[in-house]
């Protein structure tokens, strides 16, 4: 999967969120760093997402961009 983020040059180094998955964010002290925990981040907001809705009726849809 591909997720769009935005990347904001900080004074303390870089700071990335996710707009698509309200609530995920993360930083880093580096370009790449930053990247690499938005990475980490998104795949652990997944897995919440995937436990809380565990045992629900659950549907996938294709959206066309």
């Amino acid at each position: 999967m591909k997720y769009l983020v935005v990347l904001k040059k900080t004074d303390e180094g870089y700071s990335v969120s996710c707009p698509g998955l309200p609530g995920c964010w993360s930083q880093g002290e580096t370009e790449l760093e930053a990247m690499e925990n938005i990475q980490d981040a998104i795949q652990e907001y997944l897995a919440a997402v995937a436990h809380s809705v565990q045992g629900e009726d659950v549907r996938e849809i294709d959206v066309a961009v």
